[in-house]
């Protein structure tokens, strides 16, 4: 049995639990989900966790009763006039969406609950064997703001216990690695004020370590491999968006302002910015492939209820790349960057993947030829490249289809990281050139890339992956000096100050709590190492050093203890996450 026709029939008998508990609630929809299921329904009063128990009590006696779930067909006509008797407002509504003139309905039993779905479903009740009901949240109808707000449970539901116990330790887990959580706790980031707005990420100074670290090797590996940098405005005019489409089909997301009578709008994306760079002055054959490379902010106003930590923000940083190059190279430059992605991620410890191949969306620009060849290019050199992938249909960008690339986590779940979009159609209407060897003007090609994604996005992946234990060299706090009381402390400091001038972060806790408690302090904020002193290590030029990950490592000269870490720094040892 697929795990999705097991979900969307135990959402059917969430459903039927909740209008046999509550009989005014009316129905909205309850599509199985990835990991899961969810129904939507309008009751007046909130659900309550001790709700949920209510309701999987109630599903529990369904289940047991073991009722055919059966499928009828009726006209439209005769649906609208029975879901109008039963009051269900929102099924009157899909109903008006449907262009069919036959629907069909789900009943439990002979006479028992009914429901508008499509289905399928399992064959009775009694084949759902393990579930759990999860969690509560608003949801608008529709997804659309200025709709009521209903209030959503998510359950999940496995075919045997075992699977669902091994899904919900993965849950709680989880929770445990909740960047939200740590970011906290870690003294990280926060997005919670409400004088700056929903969605907009504050550094704090440990995040912002974290952030110039991981900024500073991409730089690195960008200009090692043919990357030029730049940096462009945040505000442009109007009139270039409206050139490149982000007008027509992005309006929405974008900030969009009026000065002086004239149309600014905040840069969404950084493609029309390297754009304008490429065409200032006239490109050769010679010049291409020319890589252009921008750590680019951008602002993009995301609805508040898919905002989540540093998940899905507002205004966040993208490693950009635009590849202008020739038809001919198309395939070895996607590959590179490739490469690229694969390279970088194995440095955070990521071993297992998922690619998709993004084709043309209803909404698009360009040629079906110029959108074929763009996809053509993209699977060949993931044919190429021995790659397997799946084919997400209609999920391109406007512009152009695209590769996508999901990290695999330490427990197991996917996170969308780097992207690679082939675009023949921005080239074509900003009337992009370059001298081919005949003298005559060519058009190149543009590929659109990422390898972190978001920056923010990948901290938050990172975050969890590690569960906030950082490797070394990733750690914004790397070592920290514990005196064993105040008379040792200027010894403690000057250990500090030699550390540091070593190249290791390095804090001081000169505060009056105990050993015990500092140490306790260090771990909880996942310093990696603990250095202490006491007498024997004063009189020696020592130190006792403790590992985070491995426990007592055994005294050290301050020396020897800078040269092990700085070994460990420059090999980028990846932590156990």
């Amino acid at each position: 049995m697929e795990l999705e026709i097991l979900r969307h029939s135990c959402s059917h008998v969430m459903a039927e639990a909740v209008k046999a508990l509550w009989p005014q609630v009316k129905l909205g929809i309850g599509p199985a989900i990835e990991d899961g299921f969810y129904y939507d329904f309008d009751k007046p009063e909130p659900f309550t966790p001790e709700d949920l128990g209510r309701i999987e009590a109630k599903m529990v006696e369904i289940v047991k009763a073991d009722m055919p779930l059966t499928r009828e067909e009726m006209t439209k006509k005769d649906a609208v006039a029975l879901f109008e008797k039963m009051g269900e407002t929102y099924k009157l509504e899909l109903l008006k969406e449907i262009p069919a003139e036959k629907v069909s309905i789900y009943r439990t039993g002979k006479a028992g609950f009914l429901d508008l779905c499509r289905g399928p479903h399992v064959a009775s009740t009694g084949q759902i064997k393990a579930f759990k009901l999860l969690s509560i949240a608003g949801a608008y109808w529709h997804g659309i703001e200025t709709n009521p707000m209903l209030q959503r449970i998510y359950g999940t539901a496995f075919a045997d216990e075992k699977d669902l116990n091994d899904y919900l330790n993965v849950l709680e887990e989880a929770k445990k690695r909740d960047h939200r959580k740590l970011g906290r706790e870690l003294e990280l980031f926060d997005i919670y004020h409400d004088e700056a707005g929903a969605g907009l990420v504050f550094y704090h100074p440990n995040g912002a370590l974290l952030r110039h670290i991981l900024e500073a090797y991409e730089k690195e590996e960008h200009l090692k491999r043919g990357y030029q940098m730049v940096i462009t405005p945040h505000i442009l005019k109007g009139g270039l968006w409206q050139r490149s489409g982000h007008m027509d089909y992005y309006r929405e997301n974008m900030y969009v302002f009026e000065i002086d009578d004239q149309e600014y709008a905040v840069k969404p994306m950084n493609c029309p910015g390297h754009m304008l760079i490429y065409k200032s002055k006239t490109r050769s054959y010679r010049d291409l492939p020319l890589r252009l490379f921008e750590l680019g902010t951008v602002c993009r106003r995301e609805k508040s209820g898919v905002l989540h930590g540093l998940l899905r923000v507002r205004s966040f940083t993208q490693d950009d790349a635009h590849i202008f190059c020739t038809a001919q190279q198309t395939k070895d430059e996607i590959k590179g960057v490739l490469d690229f992605v694969f390279d970088a991620m194995a440095l955070f410890g990521f071993k297992d993947f998922k690619i998709e191949v993004s084709t043309r969306p209803l909404k698009s620009i360009g040629t079906a030829e110029d959108w074929d060849r763009a996809t053509r290019a993209l699977k060949e050199s993931l044919d190429e490249k021995k790659l397997r992938y799946a084919i997400n249909e209609g999920e391109g960008a406007f512009y152009g289809p695209k590769i996508d690339i999901k990290l695999r986590d330490a427990i197991g779940r996917y996170w969308q990281c780097a992207t690679v979009q082939c675009d023949f159609a921005l080239p074509e209407k900003f009337d992009l050139t370059y001298v081919m060897p005949d003298g005559k003007y060519g058009r190149p090609v543009m590929l659109h890339r990422v390898i972190f994604g978001s920056i923010e996005r990948f901290i938050g992946t990172l975050i969890e992956h590690y569960a906030g234990q950082f490797p070394l060299w990733l750690a914004p706090q790397q070592a920290v000096v514990i005196p064993l009381k105040s008379a040792l402390e200027d010894y403690a400091r000057g250990v500090a100050a030699q550390l540091r001038e070593a190249g290791l972060r390095v804090e001081l806790d000169a505060s009056s709590e105990t050993l015990n408690k500092k140490i306790r302090n260090a771990e909880l904020k996942k310093v990696p190492y603990m250095l202490v002193v006491g007498p024997r290590e004063a009189a020696n030029d020592s130190v006792s050093v403790r590992s985070k990950a491995e426990g007592d490592q055994g005294v050290m000269t301050v020396a020897e203890f800078a040269k092990k870490a700085r070994r460990e720094i420059v090999a980028r040892v990846v932590a156990a996450a």
